[in-house]
């Protein structure tokens, strides 16, 4: 059979058994050579590979993605609304790390919001049919059920941050707490001893690290810790405003605020300059994540950094793991990762 590119006797795209036939070997060495596997030897390995150059054979993805039980995708599981995803920095620069991370395999990424209960249902029948190979979840809360769904169907996982320190299921974070002590401590050093906070959603661990964090450099700075200066926020910009506003309320001698993320930070910062406060002089201002808002505000914000698109790589590498080894969940036991990277806190004007 002579060879004519991509175009088989039929005329069409070049089949499975051309390419046996072309090699002079079975079908199923040639399925062998095509799916990598280690059980044929380097002679046999050339001929399937030339007859498979000389003939342009495609292999089918779909085809061989079923055949492996794979279908070559992953998940990114966002428990949020959509509109809080787009306002937050801190997700698009994790997507941007498992994009870039993803790009050099040959994997597809699917993107799932989950903020209401109809679209957490319709994605437990997705996840349940097996459709992707692996999930990537973001912005977990300690009462979420989709961790243990995920368990339960043993499809291999990875979240952004435990949800918990009893944490079973592979994560990857930032050292939340270590972030937040040096957060205070900077503003110890400037001078500041009203130091308030705003807090995350508390329901998320790496919000309840950051408060431990707080609490022990100022005791281990010799303050007392003012419950009175702790308030209760929920990562956006309107709950920064809330949260500066109730703080001035009870505390207006406020000399520094640690908010537990920039978009926070920047609805203290609107609370702050309409109550006539200048920014540092009057009130100190740190955030968290240093993200692109934090370089343009004004006065350009101190904020602890999250390498947030690292993180993303490392979920992906930890998730691709996962998928190649598919033991049952029980049998991987304390084999469970959990990587925490640095933090660092980048000082601006604004402290």
């Amino acid at each position: 059979m002579a060879g004519h590119g991509a175009r088989s006797r039929s005329g069409g795209r070049p089949t499975l058994e051309e390419v046996a036939a072309r090699a002079g070997v079975g079908r199923g060495t040639v399925s062998r050579v095509i799916n990598g596997s280690p059980r044929v030897s380097d002679a046999t390995r050339a001929a399937v590979e030339a007859a498979v150059d000389e003939l342009g054979y495609v292999p089918n993805t779909a085809a061989r993605a079923l055949a492996a039980n794979r279908t070559d995708a992953i998940a990114l599981v966002v428990p949020e609304p959509e509109t809080r995803f787009f306002a937050e920095p801190y997700f698009s620069d994790m997507l941007k790390g498992v994009g870039a991370e993803l790009s050099e395999t040959e994997m597809q990424l699917l993107l799932i919001f989950a903020g209401s209960d109809r679209e957490r249902q319709r994605l437990a029948q997705y996840l349940a049919a097996h459709r992707v190979d692996g999930v990537l979840l973001v912005s977990v809360h300690a009462d979420d059920p989709l961790p243990d769904l995920l368990a339960q169907l043993e499809i291999p996982a990875v979240i952004s941050g435990p949800r918990s320190a009893a944490e079973t299921l592979t994560s990857v974070d930032s050292d939340n707490y270590g972030g937040a002590r040096s957060a205070v401590e900077h503003l110890l050093s400037r001078g500041r001893t009203r130091i308030a906070h705003i807090t995350g959603r508390l329901d998320v661990y790496g919000a309840q690290r950051r408060v431990d964090g707080y609490r022990e450099a100022l005791l281990d700075a010799g303050h007392e810790v003012d419950e009175h200066l702790i308030q209760p926020g929920d990562f956006t910009e309107e709950g920064g405003r809330r949260a500066m506003k109730e703080l001035l309320a009870r505390r207006p001698d406020v000399d520094a605020v640690f908010a537990g993320s920039d978009v926070m930070a920047a609805g203290a910062r609107q609370v702050l300059r309409e109550e006539g406060r200048v920014i540092p002089d009057d009130v100190a201002l740190v955030g968290y994540d240093d993200s692109a808002i934090a370089r343009h505000m004004d006065p350009p914000l101190t904020s602890v950094r999250q390498p947030i698109e690292e993180m993303g790589r490392s979920m992906i590498d930890l998730l691709l793991a996962e998928i190649a080894d598919r033991r049952p969940a029980t049998s991987r036991g304390l084999e469970r990762r959990q990587a925490v990277l640095a933090t660092e806190l980048v000082t601006r004007a604004s402290s």
